[in-house]
């Protein structure tokens, strides 16, 4: 038998930690390719990139870590229109990025100002400046602060070989 201070010790513990859990769908997480609804939202990360530069000489955009890519499909499910806030990535040290504001050299950026109507789906992509590393996005069922719930999808990192622009031989030509 357990003695009744020591059960209700446990019993405070579990209490306390399912108060700390993230409000979602009821999984902790997903992996990318999962479909995440929450609310009248469904989310997927379709795929992630992971680059050193974005754009070209003269607009060529350098990252203070480097850039990850995820490429979305964003559903709204509901009756009325949803705004999709900008997103999280955290760290599996607890260190956040929020999704960048500039979206210059990105193509099909998702954009600042998100609104998806019902019954629309978009796909396009978002952009963070982070170290390589596993992370976690936040995405959200774009309720008020405070009333929103979210979930979290896994980001595996995958190092991606980038084609570099080709080098000049010794005539001046580029070698083939």
């Amino acid at each position: 038998m357990i003695p009744p201070f020591r059960a209700s010790a446990c019993l405070a513990c579990a209490l306390s930690l399912a108060a700390c859990a993230p409000k979602g769908s009821g999984k902790a997480e997903y992996g990318m390719g999962e479909q995440v609804a929450l609310g009248p939202l469904a989310y997927t990360v379709i795929d992630s990139s992971w680059k050193t530069q974005l754009g070209d000489f003269p607009k060529l955009r350098i990252p203070q870590q480097r850039f990850l890519l995820l490429q979305l499909s964003l559903s709204n499910n509901g009756a009325s229109e949803v705004s999709v806030p900008l997103l999280l990535l955290q760290a599996d040290n607890g260190r956040s990025f929020m999704e960048s504001e500039d979206g210059e050299g990105v193509d099909r950026w998702f954009g600042l100002l998100r609104t998806v109507r019902p019954g629309e789906t978009q796909q396009g992509q978002i952009l963070f400046d982070a170290p390589l590393a596993s992370y976690r996005l936040r995405v959200t069922d774009g309720g008020g602060p405070g009333a929103e719930k979210y979930a979290w999808i896994a980001i595996q990192p995958r190092i991606d070989v980038e084609d570099q622009p080709p080098v000049p031989g010794p005539s001046g030509a580029a070698p083939r």
